[in-house]
């Protein structure tokens, strides 16, 4: 591992303040509304709460989270990037110890909004600790393996261990919690998709006199290669090129600004792709 100390020092700060963000989350609104978030801090919840029921022992949230990442952590290390899970492993441990430190607070008991905002919250916490190369631990190292290593669409797969979470909630606990846990997972999922914006695609299509320049500018800038068409204007029948591009949704202002550098007349078309096929680039993780 390659350590940069300001650039690494930024990261950790920020790892930190997500850490401590999670856990008051986890104290404040997911255990006042009886909530279950996905993946692994809800399974996490759910084995806590099915032992002080049912056993009448209460288990530290640190210690069975630490249990559930141990695989994941492992893959982590093995086939992403090791500094890339060093600090998510840190994230990891740093959400259990202020989880089981910090007192239980209740903000409020109306249930939906606990869900709503339980969910923005958590959602926050997600993008921050993705944003500095880190991730909060359990399925998220699964689904950045699968999409990067395998090429496989990891929805399915993520939603189908929340569907096994909640259900054995709604079993254990009754479906109302169950079903405000869908609302917080529904939340936390757009207010991610709002925030990062890394595993977004867009497509441009760029209209210039400049077409090399402008797809050199593209590959610089993101490290994405592009196709370059004949066209004609259908008024003055003048001929042009089409630049065809497909970059991160994170990639598209800069890159935007780099066209109209180059190019201050070219025509930029900007759309969403919701589905790609085929070798797409993406930065490794450290």
């Amino acid at each position: 591992m390659k350590f940069e100390p300001k650039q690494d020092l930024k990261r950790l700060i920020v790892v930190i303040f997500a850490a401590f963000l999670m856990a008051v989350n986890i104290r404040t609104f997911v255990r006042a509304g009886g909530l279950y978030p996905g993946g692994a801090t809800g399974l996490t919840v759910l084995i806590q709460r099915v032992s002080q029921l049912y056993f009448h022992h209460a288990i530290p949230y640190s210690a069975v989270n630490i249990v559930l990442n141990a695989i994941p952590v492992y893959i982590g290390f093995r086939f992403i990037g090791k500094k890339f899970t060093l600090f998510s492993l840190i994230m990891i441990l740093l959400t259990g110890f202020f989880t089981d430190l910090l007192p239980a607070m209740v903000v409020t008991y109306d249930t939906l909004l606990i869900s709503i905002f339980g969910g923005l919250i958590n959602g926050l916490v997600i993008s921050l600790c993705l944003m500095v190369d880190a991730t909060s631990g359990g399925t998220d190292f699964i689904a950045i393996y699968l999409s990067q290593k395998k090429g496989m669409e990891t929805w399915n797969l993520i939603l189908g261990l929340n569907v096994l979470i909640l259900g054995s909630a709604g079993i254990l606990f009754g479906w109302d919690k169950a079903l405000y846990s869908i609302i917080f997972q529904y939340v936390s999922t757009q207010m991610l998709h709002t925030a990062y914006r890394n595993y977004q695609r867009q497509t441009l299509f760029i209209i210039t006199d400049k077409s090399q320049e402008v797809a050199a500018a593209i590959h610089d800038v993101c490290h994405h290669g592009a196709s370059i068409m004949d066209a004609e204007g259908s008024f003055k029948h003048q001929k042009h090129k089409v630049v065809y591009s497909v970059v991160s949704a994170s990639d598209t202002h800069k890159v935007i600004q780099t066209v109209k550098e180059i190019d201050p007349h070219a025509f930029i078309n900007s759309i969403r792709s919701t589905e790609i096929a085929g070798r797409f680039y993406m930065r490794p993780k450290d």
